[in-house]
């Protein structure tokens, strides 16, 4: 809990002086990177699953995390990249 309010002070401290004239703020973009680094989660976590083999077929490719976690993760993350850039500090 110390760390998520030691992170929500940071982000409360960030401040750019040209921010004002800019149409997206320094959080934004901390925003955005935080949406992209969800999206590259969830690609990593869809990756892999094949088989040495060519000719063997492994079920390993419809495990829970590459069929329903890593799809969550992509479309959360492409919906808060939304939020990110929609927002207005």
């Amino acid at each position: 809990m110390k760390l998520i309010d030691n992170l929500r002070k940071k982000f409360s401290e960030v401040e750019d002086q040209h921010d004002k004239e800019m149409p997206l703020t320094m959080k934004n973009y901390l925003l955005i990177a935080v949406g992209m680094v969800v999206i590259l989660i969830g690609l990593l976590l869809m990756a892999g699953g094949g088989s040495e083999d060519p000719t063997q077929f492994s079920y390993e490719i419809f495990s829970w995390r590459r069929i329903t976690l890593a799809p969550i993760l992509i479309v959360g993350g492409f919906a808060f990249e939304i939020y990110a850039l929609m927002k207005r500090f």
